[in-house]
């Protein structure tokens, strides 16, 4: 019987590192988006076809995920120690959910390309 998991020539860990960071997984030069979340058809550096992902809304789903449990404690710990008023919580709370969320979409979608490029899913035989 064979071994169902050959050993990777696309380690996952690298793969992921360079896509949080925008790059390439393949080479890690390259940058991976044309636009803020548009990945590039292909790397300028390697030339590793990138439109081929389907990242589809799991990206969303995680930095929904991610924020959620980080900022639905926060905001209690946060109101039970400092009584902000409800005023300033209803500014605070979903301006702070806005920019973290458009900060960290980008990442989670070039790590989740890569983890698809990595373990050769959805276009990336």
């Amino acid at each position: 019987m064979t071994d169902p998991a050959p050993p990777s020539d696309r380690p996952i860990g690298p793969a992921i590192a360079h896509g949080l960071r925008g790059r390439c997984p393949a080479c890690g030069e390259g940058r991976m988006f044309a636009r803020f979340l548009k990945a590039t058809p292909a790397c300028p550096a390697c030339g590793l076809a990138l439109d081929g992902h389907q990242a589809d809304d799991f990206p969303a789903y995680i930095v929904i995920l991610l924020l959620g449990h980080t900022l639905v404690p926060l905001m209690i710990e946060v109101n039970a120690a400092l009584h902000v008023p409800l005023l300033w919580q209803a500014l605070i709370w979903p301006t702070l959910a806005i920019i973290l969320a458009v900060a960290m979409i980008q990442p989670v979608k070039g790590a989740v390309i890569a983890v698809q490029w990595s373990r050769r899913m959805a276009g990336f035989s």
